[in-house]
């Protein structure tokens, strides 16, 4: 018996609708690699927990672009409760970054396929914004988890050099087979060539970061859009 069948037996309330969608959206991985990132597999996901299809519609008014946009959060909170059980406090900033990005990735390689079809999605014209939006956040969670309390133009701009980073191990990640035992050393390497890329941004000479402080600042940012 599906061991989270019976967590759904109680009327949708706003207390557990949370819930209910992070068990929603665990169940339909399972059917995205043969039904892509659409309504069918999260209705399939529905009926795996011995519910109705259309309580998934339910669960989701705001669309399969919604669906997403929860997944997305539900893998940064299952990142965030792995990571009370690492100790970072003794680790560099550097391999605080590493191994907050690895354990995200590997809470998530048996569901790889299920992502590849979700970045499919993602990719499509009118879910840009969304996407961007996702990836800032995640960036945002792995430098908060990283110890980072800057409130200053670096809250920015380490969360802009991360994007990147994440972004393209992701990809990397995408296309790696691993070595057969369930681990991605190659992927590994790829993620610490590219923080040692942002490191080295991070020495850059003291006037060039106050420019680009200046320059980066949401408010400047503004102006210059409006010039």
């Amino acid at each position: 018996m599906n061991s989270l069948k019976g967590k759904w037996m109680t009327p949708m309330t706003t207390e557990n609708l949370e819930l209910r969608r992070d068990h929603l959206v665990e169940a339909m991985l399972v059917h995205v690699p043969f039904d892509g990132w659409a309504w069918s597999a999260l209705e399939a996901g529905a009926k795996d927990l011995g519910q109705e299809p259309g309580d998934a519609r339910l669960a989701f008014t705001g669309g399969m672009g919604e669906v997403a946009d929860h997944f997305a959060q539900w893998s940064d909170r299952r990142m965030l409760a792995e990571l009370l059980t690492i100790d970072l406090d003794g680790m560099r900033v550097r391999d605080r970054i590493h191994t907050c990005i690895k354990t995200r990735l590997v809470m998530n390689a048996e569901h790889k396929e299920s992502l590849r079809r979700l970045l499919s999605f993602l990719a499509l014209p009118q879910n840009a914004g969304r996407l961007s939006r996702m990836t800032w956040r995640s960036c945002s969670e792995i430098w908060y988890a990283a110890g980072d309390t800057s409130t200053d133009w670096n809250h920015y701009s380490k969360r802009g050099l991360l994007v990147p980073v994440y972004s393209s191990t992701i990809l990397y990640w995408m296309a790696d087979d691993g070595d057969g035992d369930g681990d991605f050393p190659e992927t590994w390497a790829f993620l610490e060539r590219r923080i040692d890329d942002v490191l080295r941004t991070f020495r850059m000479p003291r006037r060039v970061k106050d420019r680009l402080a200046r320059l980066f600042t949401p408010m400047e940012f503004g102006r210059r859009r409006s010039a």
